[in-house]
């Protein structure tokens, strides 16, 4: 196995063999549970070095501790969000749109984005919301005693969402799930091949809401304007991109991992289907210990950061899920807790580039619970079957069967 090479300035004592890709739990796993794994990062130091810590394999400085990812995350100036991943994959150097871009950029972006995905809009899409998961439940429960949670609800229940939202077809659902999976999940050509498609398919929908524009996220865009211009081709695509990327796999592996939780505690199921208004700070609860998203940062100057020396162009983690089971700021971190109160975590990210798509998200999520809840009777995990769980920069969980009677 390639090993990479530690870099001149980090001390060997800093230096440990931990991957949110491939350390025990986080690689794909039967009945795994990779957010138990993260926990052993706080068992050393506060911020160490992983020579293999990202999807291309380079090392990084990974933070652990919740206050100091809170530094670095709103730190924008020493801590830069640039690195055109997505166009990277192309051979390509744009970015997605506002997710990859530092202030004062960043803002002008994120101030013509925010109305879009405000709390009152978010309460206006709920009726829809709520009757794509009843319709979804409702055909799975008349006809069946068991499902592929991920494939039969999570996945098209959070894609009809998002793709309703943008104002796109759903006739090629199964079509943008299996992009995003790719793109994910995938190797390397499958992940080029995937990027390729979605840019294919944004520019496509972008030059007909230009010559044919309607009522929907698109037209906004090509519509929108900024400082007194319109948008480029580049930024439009780069908005388009992140919105069908971040909307589909995010929100369906939270899903995924609150029902395996559900599974395997009848208890608390029983309590949250008897008591349905506890659903949303249970969400709250189970977004802080299964977060699914690991944040890249690239030092901007070079900057000792609690004593240790990082250098301009390291990349520095700050995954969601170290963070949140962080025990110097959240009491028995490993414990699930669905009364736990003010839960501060950091599921959404934090500072300037906390998630647009919080509010969405979390109805999302909290709708989908209390549905699939008010629906489905007692479920368990399927006897002779096991969810494959996995880290990485998104953590996931397919193969994930549950039956009921």
């Amino acid at each position: 196995m390639k090993t990479n090479p530690i870099p001149d300035h980090v001390p060997p004592g800093l230096v440990r063999d931990f991957s949110l890709f491939t350390s025990p739990g986080m690689a794909p796993t039967l009945n795994g549970d990779p957010h138990a794994a993260v926990a052993c990062a706080h068992d050393g130091p506060p911020i160490f070095y992983s020579p293999d810590n990202t999807r291309d394999g380079r090392g990084t400085w990974v933070i652990t501790r919740a206050r100091d990812q809170r530094r670095v995350l709103r730190d924008t100036g020493t801590f830069s969000s640039h690195r055109s991943i997505f166009a990277s994959a192309l051979g390509e150097h744009w970015p997605v749109i506002p997710l990859e871009l530092d202030p004062p950029a960043h803002g002008v972006f994120r101030a013509l984005l925010e109305p879009l995905f405000s709390s009152k809009r978010v309460v206006a899409l709920e009726p829809t919301i709520r009757d794509r998961a009843g319709a979804l439940i409702d055909g799975i429960a008349t006809e069946k005693t068991s499902c592929d949670v991920m494939k039969d609800f999570a996945v098209p229940f959070t894609v009809s969402v998002f793709l309703s939202f943008l104002g796109l077809s759903q006739r090629r659902s199964e079509v943008f799930v299996g992009w995003v999976s790719d793109l994910l999940h995938g190797n390397a050509d499958k992940r080029t091949a995937a990027a390729r498609s979605i840019v294919a398919f944004i520019d496509e929908v972008a030059a007909r809401r230009r010559k044919a524009p309607a009522v929907d996220f698109m037209t906004f865009v090509v519509q929108a304007e900024i400082e007194g211009r319109s948008l480029t081709e580049e930024e439009v695509r780069g908005i388009g991109v992140l919105f069908l990327v971040a909307g589909l796999d995010t929100v369906a592996a939270a899903i995924g991992f609150d029902l395996a939780y559900l599974a395997r505690n009848p208890k608390d199921q029983e309590l949250l289907r008897n008591e349905p208004d506890r659903v949303a700070l249970a969400a709250e609860e189970l977004l802080r210990a299964y977060s699914t998203v690991q944040m890249i940062r690239v030092a901007t100057k070079d900057v000792e950061f609690e004593g240790v020396p990082i250098r301009k162009g390291d990349y520095v983690s700050c995954a969601t899920m170290i963070a949140n089971r962080d025990p110097s700021e959240i009491e028995c971190p490993n414990t699930i807790d669905l009364a736990r109160q003010d839960n501060h975590h950091t599921a959404f990210g934090y500072g300037p580039h906390l998630c647009l798509g919080a509010h969405l998200a979390r109805r999302e999520i909290a709708i989908g619970l209390s549905e699939w809840l008010a629906r489905i009777p007692a479920f368990r995990i399927k006897e002779g079957t096991a969810p494959i769980t996995n880290g990485g920069h998104v953590f996931g969980i397919k193969d994930f069967v549950l039956t009921w009677d």
